[in-house]
């Protein structure tokens, strides 16, 4: 299949360039929506099914987890992967299902997988198509974020086919007007002050002046005299110069803290004036309304975007929570735009998971290569905000049983979430014991947060992963042939990073057959070809 137009020999060397340098022009602070304080564990079509689905399969999926045990292991969500949309919007504009195969609609199947304890998730692309071309979310994220958020779903996977990446240009702005409850003021450009490139302009055929060089982050307008009576939330109104069948951007920066982008698309129509509102909040008293453009590479739009998308979300279960009278359901948001713009960098800031890497595939090799990525990356990930190798192929292709253990249990030991890919209503005995497995998964989920760090590399990899009961996760990892290995735990639990006060009487108890050893240092362990030895440490 291609994604985004390249074959899939292009799509990985895409990922193996280095990529563009992401600009630090982050919101303030974390997504913080709530969700996802553990790393998501539930299930998606993708892997088995492509575009062979309909509610009857997701429904069926839901009931297999629930009489498998799966819901009472922690697996609570079930997503719908591409091919689930319509190929058009209805007739307000609003994202819809596919009507032969979900007749239904995707509300009826959020009440009767709820009904069973799971929550339900669904997809798009930040693109003008999905990557199977279907309706995607480019230039529509409110619409479909508050659509999402009415239907009461719970997951939300972002793709990346055919995006178009945000303009390194801002519009033309000649005001800013501040309002709540219909009572507002106006700042005309003049009342700001300018840096960088940015200057006043006029137009023969436009009474009053407007502030160009907002561009590519080298210049930006400063309001530093915007007053309100109380604090709150208030509508900030862009009023622009149109110039030109061209999409801009802009970024409105309120106190140094909350960051809001705006998009002004290219119109057939040409319009002297245009204005454009988002909401954001501001204190009592002096305000600081920064506006400029912080496009500078395409890291920076992919990066802005997913950011967008994100505060739609969150805005979006607010406002339904508040119209209902009801808790909030937070979306855990699921960034996915394959590794390519660092989302490592910037992922916490936007979303609760972003992908590392390009497609996982039961391959063991390509396994292996997602493994190798993204256990480097084990600082940016914790609490709320985790690293994401794709999901699990545990039970798929022709992965051996020992293939299957290491790959489950290296994507606990990362905290990567755990979105099975199998078939569940025809899983193995097998493969349910190894994804049902109580101890690893706690690993998993463990409340301190942390992903494991490698702290040996080699033909048998040794992590250690902290937990918040004061004891350590450690996975041997054997990535040759059936061999013996000697562990040493008194040198790896060494390592700062452990947090581990022992330097003896080590008890290590292993997971995989829950035999116990108490050991002063070296665990002697025989380890089959790619399998894995985990041990909690006491």
């Amino acid at each position: 299949m291609k994604r985004n137009g390249m074959c899939p020999i292009c799509f990985v060397k895409r990922f193996f360039n280095v990529p563009s340098k992401v600009s630090e022009v982050y919101p303030a602070d974390f997504y913080g929506n709530g969700a996802a304080l553990t790393p998501p564990m539930g299930w998606s079509s993708w892997n088995t099914f492509r575009n062979r689905i309909d509610e009857n399969l997701i429904y069926d999926t839901a009931v297999a987890m629930k009489e498998k045990g799966l819901v009472d292991a922690g697996y609570h969500f079930v997503n719908i992967d591409d091919n689930w949309v319509d190929n058009a919007r209805d007739d307000e504009g609003r994202i819809q299902a596919d009507k032969l195969t979900f007749p239904n609609g995707i509300p009826a199947l959020v009440e009767k997988v709820n009904a069973m304890g799971i929550s339900l998730g669904v997809y798009s692309s930040n693109g003008t198509a999905t990557c199977e071309d279907l309706t995607a979310s480019l230039y529509h994220e409110w619409t479909d974020a508050y659509t999402f958020a009415k239907w009461g779903v719970e997951y939300f996977k972002y793709d990346f086919c055919h995006n178009i990446p945000l303009s390194e240009y801002a519009p033309l702005v000649y005001a800013v007007t501040i309002s709540k409850n219909g009572i507002g003021r106006t700042y005309d450009c003049k009342e700001a002050e300018l840096s960088g490139l940015a200057r006043y302009m006029k137009k023969k055929d436009f009474d009053g002046k407007y502030v160009s060089g907002l561009d590519r982050r080298e210049g930006a307008m400063t309001f530093d005299n915007i007053e309100v009576e109380e604090d709150g939330v208030y509508n900030v109104t862009v009023h622009i110069v149109k110039h030109g069948q061209y999409e801009k951007c802009l970024m409105l920066e309120a106190n140094g803290i909350e960051r809001e982008v705006l998009i002004f698309p290219s119109q057939k129509r040409f319009n002297m004036t245009a204005k454009f509102t988002v909401s954001m909040h501001l204190k009592k008293g002096k305000n600081t309304l920064k506006l400029f453009n912080p496009i500078g590479t395409r890291a920076d739009s992919a990066m802005l975007q997913y950011v967008n998308m994100g505060r739609q979300l969150k805005k979006a279960t607010e406002k339904v929570a508040r119209d209902a009278g009801k808790p909030e359901k937070p979306i855990t948001f699921s960034i996915c735009e394959w590794g390519f713009n660092q989302p490592y960098k910037w992922g916490r800031y936007a979303g609760n998971l972003w992908r590392t890497t390009p497609d996982i595939r039961p391959i063991w090799p390509w396994i292996k290569i997602l493994y190798n990525h993204t256990v480097k990356l084990y600082k940016y990930a914790g609490v709320g905000g985790w690293n994401d190798p794709d999901m699990l192929e545990v039970g798929n292709g022709k992965l051996t049983f020992e293939q299957n253990r290491s790959h489950f249990a290296l994507w606990c030991m990362m905290c990567a979430p755990l979105i099975l890919g199998n078939d569940l209503r025809n899983i193995s005995d097998d493969v349910l014991k190894i994804v049902k497995n109580h101890d690893l998964i706690a690993i998993n989920q463990d409340a301190l947060g942390v992903p494991a760090k490698r702290v040996i590399k080699g033909t048998v990899d040794v992590l250690i992963k902290p937990l918040a009961d004061g004891s350590v996760a450690v996975c041997a990892f054997n990535k040759g042939g059936k061999k013996k290995y000697n562990l040493n735990l008194k040198k790896v639990l060494s390592d700062e990073y452990a947090r581990c006060k022992k330097t003896e009487n080590f008890v290590a108890t292993n997971l995989w057959d829950k035999s116990e050893t108490t050991t002063n240092g070296v665990l002697s362990v025989s380890i089959n070809k790619h399998d894995s030895a985990v041990f909690i440490v006491r």
